[in-house]
């Protein structure tokens, strides 16, 4: 059990990294919808893995990552 919780983990952490160093090596705008699906997927993933075994700090950082990337994903957009 304890290796899937790290397989998991380590997907959700890599989901955020692949959105956040894709945007500072310019392949993935911020501005499209993929930069935040992958933020809030591994933000998701990481804040349930937060909850088990509770760790407020984590819980609270993901949880407020996966909010405002899915705020970001889902507001309407200006031209």
């Amino acid at each position: 059990m304890d290796l899937t919780r790290q397989l998991i983990s380590f997907l959700g952490a890599l989901l955020i990294l692949v959105a956040y160093g894709g945007h500072q090596l310019s392949w993935i705008d911020a501005r499209r919808p993929a930069y935040n699906i992958l933020n809030a997927a591994g933000s998701v993933v990481l804040c349930w893995i937060a909850f088990h075994p509770f760790q407020l700090g984590f819980v609270v950082l993901e949880g407020v990552w996966t909010i405002i990337s899915l705020w970001a994903l889902l507001r309407p957009r200006t031209a």
